[in-house]
């Protein structure tokens, strides 16, 4: 799969017809340009009907990318579908704030925990639930650079209430593009991801997952099944962030 600007386009366009349909219809989603304005068209109505419920809320107190990735996945596969619906169409919607999630317990309820206390997840919600907990806490703050790892391979767990097996578990690479990349932007992009991912059914729990970090995904010629494309905010272009291969046999 060759990433060229015109298939990068076609990705991001795909998406916002996906999530909201009866908008995109509406805007001219054939140019560079006219994707990035609708793109702001309809996160300005997604914010505005949002009362229906489509926010969710991550308190990050310890980020290491492997549990992130496992816990991430877990907590997407464990939304009913009457949550994740809204949610998808507002885009999967989240924000990030750095707290200690075990700090907070007593006064906040989290829908999901990472096993060792590191991340929290609550939502999707409306807004207004998680106001309180907005504005006790600050963004986080991922400011760094990301540094190139060695591949790692996690197993995605099942949900704290597993249902049946969906299929037989699968093989898949996860690459991330390092180059100019904050480690908060990682949240965002890989977020967005993995989570379309597991509501599209691309993740399922006993997959496993090889991270791998590169550059740039431009280049690569792996065959993927889902890609994070957005705007680059270094060049007037569109960049793909993040991207899942179709499943192997590595």
């Amino acid at each position: 799969m060759t990433l060229s600007p015109e298939l990068l386009h076609s990705i991001a366009a795909d998406r916002l017809r996906a999530a909201r349909p009866e908008l995109a219809a509406q805007l001219d989603l054939s140019t560079p340009d006219g994707l990035l304005g609708a793109k702001a068209a309809l996160a300005g109505a997604e914010s505005a009907d949002n009362a229906g419920g489509a926010l969710v809320v991550t308190v990050v107190g310890r980020f290491r990318l492997p549990d992130w990735v496992r816990e991430t996945c877990r907590f997407a596969l464990s939304l009913p579908a009457e949550r994740a619906e809204p949610w998808r169409r507002s885009f999967t919607r989240t924000v990030y704030l750095a707290g200690r999630p075990d700090n907070l317990a007593h006064r906040f309820t989290f829908d999901h925990v990472a096993d060792d206390g590191s991340v929290a997840w609550t939502g999707p919600a409306a807004d207004g639930r998680t106001t309180a907990l907005r504005r006790l806490l600050k963004t986080f703050s991922g400011d760094r650079t990301l540094s190139a790892w060695a591949p790692v391979t996690v197993t995605v767990p099942g949900p704290s209430e597993p249902g049946p097996a969906t299929r037989p578990p699968v093989h898949r690479d996860l690459y991330v593009a390092t180059a100019q990349v904050t480690v908060s932007r990682l949240l965002v992009h890989v977020n967005h991801l993995l989570s379309e991912s597991v509501l599209d059914g691309l993740i399922a729990p006993g997959d496993r997952l090889t991270l791998r970090s590169v550059p740039r995904l431009a280049g690569l010629t792996v065959p993927f099944a889902a890609l994070r494309v957005d705007a680059d905010p270094h060049r007037h272009e569109l960049r793909a962030y993040a991207g899942l291969t179709k499943e192997n046999r590595r």
